[in-house]
């Protein structure tokens, strides 16, 4: 007996092959999908783990606001008593230099041939005025004047003849420039 086939051959293995195709596409693309999903599945849990990290941080920051707060204040107030203790030093700087140069003023008078009517300190210049027996005092007291360390420039403002019981007697005015030994110290060394 002879057999014959009909079923086409070549069709069915068409069919075949294609369906092979389809399901190795079809398993291929799963598995992609699985692939895929573990992937977003573990940037999930990553970004789940940062941002609990940033709470936790945040969290952290938030307990150190306090402090940080604290550490500002400290900071404004050391600067504030830095700014009183610079004024305290320039205050008490200046009142020693007025007292020296009070001093150094009643030294250099020569009470026998001279005296001083009125002293007046503001800031950097002095002011004196007085009555002298003749122009050679005055300018002997100028020259002493410039000898001190405490007064660096003496200039004669005013200078008039004026009677004083019955006697021709010069009136003279000064215009002084004050300065502190230690200034003078510290501009020689910057200048070295």
């Amino acid at each position: 007996m002879l057999r014959i086939n009909l079923l086409p051959i070549r069709q069915l293995k068409k069919r075949a092959k294609a369906r092979n195709q389809i399901v190795s596409f079809v398993t291929l693309l799963v598995f992609l999908l699985l692939i895929l999903g573990a992937v977003g599945f573990l940037q999930n849990a990553k970004i789940q783990h940062i941002e609990s990290s940033i709470a936790k941080l945040n969290k952290e920051k938030q307990s150190y606001a306090k402090t940080l707060a604290k550490i500002k204040q400290l900071e404004k107030s050391k600067l504030d008593l830095e700014s009183k203790i610079r004024i305290i030093k320039q205050l008490k700087k200046d009142s020693s230099v007025t007292v020296h140069i009070l001093d150094e003023v009643a030294k250099k008078v020569d009470s026998k041939r001279m005296w001083l009517k009125s002293l007046k300190q503001q800031g950097t210049s002095l002011s004196l005025s007085g009555v002298a027996l003749d122009n050679r005092t005055v300018a002997q007291f100028m020259d002493s004047l410039k000898e001190s360390p405490y007064i660096s420039l003496v200039n004669l403002s005013n200078a008039s003849l004026t009677k004083v019981s019955g006697r021709d007697l010069k009136s003279f005015s000064l215009a002084c420039s004050i300065t502190s030994p230690e200034e003078t110290t510290q501009k020689e060394i910057k200048k070295n």
